[in-house]
């Protein structure tokens, strides 16, 4: 028996897992395929270190890596199952068995699962046990037993072996199965799982596309508008990033392994707890009420310092606070939890929802409805705070409730519980190891304090002395600063640039250094560079 043989059924048996999964999941939602589910287990139960460490490593790219991982170690256990099969038919089975139950306790393992959710896990489990089974029976059968006893049978031109063709197996003699029925049983499954997952996923993509659903929404105008932006506040150096942030580029940094998919038509959002008067809206509803526009820098706690995970729009939305006083909040309340509709929960301290600040229940972002993974159709925005305390997308219930009473997900898993925005600034021009010719050299950045605003910039070179920088004009607290600095550079080789800002309250940004966890970085950013 050759082992790669065997390896070969466990990859079939695990390609019509991964089919029957996808098959099935076009129908209960592309968030319960089995490798979805499983990915998700992993995330929740990834220590924070581990996690901060994906997002620092691999940006972006880390839910794509997640993926890749689990399809490889999918491949690794599946070949190591198809070994054991090829032994012990029922073990080797049993594993995939396993594999089954332990997607079937992920999918329901997740917040708001319902039965129905478990089917897709169930039907891979139970289609890799049946072709592991069949195909371990079968390669056993094409495999002859080696007989200690029997003494090799030397053949001679007097003695010819009758009855074998060229090529010819002992077992195609005798009526067995044969390798090479073996190989195509092997290979038509593994087609067989291939069409059977992509056309899972073509149906699903079919049947969940809210792509019509989201061009269809016509946007109100806002009942006040703002005014537009003044060209001024970016100072036009090339290499600096643009005030406002396209959609395209606006940082994507959540949970989800796949978007959740939902159709306004269906949306309905949900206020309740602590409050008098409980709400339940919909899309439409959203829409009829009052829109307010909000410019706004939103980032995510998982920024390094200096690091990309932080932009500027134009949101679009209904007051929050105004929906909250319609609702009545009771005495007691301090937290508001945000749920998405894949779970994830988001709390945020009740009061400074409550302060004044222009909250909103966002349904656009710079003149477009939101794009759907950055929330559509509904996602919350309360300045001062990181995403993770403020920013629930794909919006369907708030909480109102106490510290006390609930904790949300991060929460849970170390972070602050305020996640009030810090103090951060940036050098974005020169680039970081830029070779620069001597004279007068610009350097350029952002800096950002959310609800405090920036009141100064300053930039030094090899540890001397700071200097103030050149701030555009102030657009209002909850907006960044981009600065310009001109520096003589008279002296050729290495040298290091360090900026730091200060808020509106007049509090320096600090200089010892710390990483996101569990409260947002802080340190001063520093770029080194080659004068020529």
């Amino acid at each position: 028996m050759r082992a790669g043989a065997a390896a070969a059924t466990g990859w079939a048996a695990a390609a019509a897992a991964l089919g029957a999964g996808e098959l099935v999941a076009a129908f209960t939602g592309p968030g319960t395929a089995p490798v979805i589910v499983v990915g998700a287990a992993a995330i929740d139960l990834t220590p924070t270190p581990l996690k901060e460490y994906a997002v620092r490593t691999f940006g972006t790219d880390d839910k794509p890596v997640l993926l890749g991982g689990i399809y490889l170690t999918t491949a690794l256990l599946a070949a190591l199952a198809g070994v054991l099969a090829a032994r012990r038919p029922v073990l080797g089975a049993g594993v995939f068995a396993a594999f089954g139950l332990l997607g079937t306790w992920a999918a329901l393992s997740r917040p708001e699962a319902g039965a129905a959710d478990a089917a897709p896990a169930l039907a891979a489990g139970l289609a890799a046990t049946a072709a592991a089974l069949v195909l371990a029976r079968m390669l056993r059968a094409a495999t002859p037993a080696a007989s200690p006893t029997t003494a090799p049978h030397r053949v001679t031109p007097e003695h010819p072996v009758s009855g074998d063709g060229p090529g010819e197996h002992p077992a195609e003699r005798d009526g067995g199965t044969s390798r090479r029925a073996v190989l195509a049983a092997t290979g038509g499954t593994i087609a067989v799982g291939a069409l059977a997952g992509l056309g899972g996923r073509v149906l699903s993509d079919r049947r969940y596309d809210i792509g019509a659903a989201r061009t269809a929404v016509r946007l109100p105008p806002a009942a006040r508008p703002l005014p537009p932006l003044a060209t001024t506040l970016h100072p036009g150096v090339p290499g600096l990033s643009p005030f406002v942030t396209p959609n395209r580029d606006f940082y994507r940094v959540d949970t989800a392994l796949t978007l959740p998919r939902i159709d306004p038509r269906r949306w309905t959002l949900r206020i309740r707890g602590m409050v008098d008067h409980p709400l339940l809206l919909t899309f439409d509803d959203l829409l009829r009420e009052p829109l307010e526009e909000l410019d706004h820098t939103l980032s995510c706690v998982s920024n390094e310092v200096g690091g990309p995970y932080v932009g500027t729009t134009r949101w679009l939305g209904a007051s929050l606070p105004a929906l909250l006083r319609r609702a009545g909040v009771r005495p007691g309340a301090d937290q508001l939890v945000g749920r998405s509709q894949d779970g994830l929960t988001i709390g945020t301290p009740l009061e400074s929802v409550l302060d004044g600040r222009p909250a909103l229940l966002a349904v656009a972002m710079n003149g477009e409805a939101l794009p759907v993974a950055h929330g559509f159709p509904c996602r919350s925005v309360v300045p001062g705070f990181y995403g993770y305390t403020s920013a629930t997308k794909w919006l369907v219930d708030l909480d109102v409730t106490t510290f006390a009473a609930f904790d949300p997900y991060w929460v849970r898993r170390g972070w602050d519980r305020t996640g009030a925005v810090r103090t951060a600034s940036r050098i974005e021009v020169p680039a970081p190891f830029a070779r620069v010719p001597a004279g007068n050299v610009t350097v350029a950045g952002t800096a950002w304090a959310t609800h405090r605003g920036v009141a100064a910039v300053e930039v030094r070179v090899d540890a001397g002395p700071w200097q103030e920088a050149l701030l555009t004009a102030d657009p209002g607290p909850d907006l960044w600063r981009q600065w310009t600095h001109t520096w003589t550079a008279a002296t050729p080789g290495t040298h290091r640039i360090e900026v730091r800002a200060t808020d509106a309250t007049g509090t320096v940004q600090t200089e010892n250094r710390a990483g996101p966890y569990p409260a947002g970085a802080t340190g001063w950013h520093s770029a080194v560079v080659t004068v020529t």
